[in-house]
């Protein structure tokens, strides 16, 4: 097992490395998603109201939209050459998809933490004793968005068609995770408890995961 977690992170922090000399995520997804934010009020009005009422699900909008340029970055494409070595390194196949998605959720984290402040800006706040509880909604978002990620990488490795089929896969099964941030952010502008959301985005979390570490193996065969 500790074997395991050492491929694993081995995994993420090769993953890590390369994005944080390219810095694809930090100087140009992010900047561009903040941007997107302060744009939206402008197209939909000065209405108070209606943006305090529309502003986590623009929030999340964005999170999942460009979350999949995260996901699909450049500095996380392999070749067959790279796929092949760890082959022969003999690194078990569901570790290496522990590790590339846990290094896209760490930089999925730091995106939402990155737009975050614009929100408050932008948007009336969560009240003071919630934000923990949209702490933990982003967290678990960023984990099912980066499982997701890597799923759909995996399975369209290799084509041609890479870049446009993968969106496809990860838009219609992020909706749950969409759904469920949402409603904990709405949960809690209402004075309602966020449980029920917050163990939704739990559930799918850990569907995921256990189809990640069914199909992980066949993935590497393929």
């Amino acid at each position: 097992m500790n074997r395991f977690w050492l491929q694993a992170a081995e995994v993420a922090r090769k993953d890590l490395l390369i994005e944080g000399r390219a810095g694809e995520v930090l100087h140009i997804t992010i900047p561009f998603g903040a941007v997107a934010l302060l744009l939206l009020p402008l197209a939909v009005g000065t209405d108070l109201t209606l943006l305090e009422n529309i502003g986590a699900g623009l929030y999340w909008v964005i999170v999942l939209l460009f979350g999949m340029l995260v996901a699909f970055r450049q500095t996380a494409d392999e070749g067959p050459a790279q796929r092949d070595m760890l082959a022969m390194m003999m690194v078990d196949p569901v570790a290496r998809f522990a590790g590339k998605a846990g290094a896209t959720a760490a930089l999925l984290a730091l995106f939402e933490a990155a737009l975050l402040p614009v929100v408050v800006v932008l948007y009336d706040p969560v009240p003071v004793g919630g934000w923990g509880w949209v702490v933990v909604a982003g967290l678990l978002v960023a984990v099912g968005m980066a499982m997701i990620g890597t799923l759909a990488a995996s399975v369209t490795a290799g084509l041609r068609t890479r870049n446009t089929l993968a969106p496809l896969l990860v838009a219609p099964l992020s909706l749950p995770l969409l759904v469920g941030a949402t409603q904990v952010y709405n949960s809690l502008l209402g004075g309602d408890s966020p449980f029920v959301f917050l163990t939704l985005l739990v559930a799918v979390d850990l569907g995921l995961a256990i189809v990640g570490v069914l199909t992980a193996p066949i993935m590497e065969e393929t």
